[in-house]
């Protein structure tokens, strides 16, 4: 009964532990996401700024 009883509590040791490592790994992508993201905001940026650039300079045209 004892070994059973150990066993049990090694195989539920092991299983809490894997859980933890996942967390782990679900974390450590979401920050590569987000450091991917917060990297390529800057080329958005500029490429709506120069899109409202050109349109506001055509409007200009236009009501001018």
């Amino acid at each position: 009964m004892k070994d059973t009883l150990l066993r049990l509590y090694v195989k539920f040791q092991m299983l809490r532990e894997e859980n933890g490592q996942d967390l782990i790994e679900y974390a450590l992508v979401v920050a590569l996401i987000a450091f991917a993201g917060a990297a390529g905001m800057n080329t958005v940026a500029t490429k709506i700024n120069e899109a409202f650039t050109n349109i506001g300079t055509k409007l200009g045209t236009y009501t001018g």
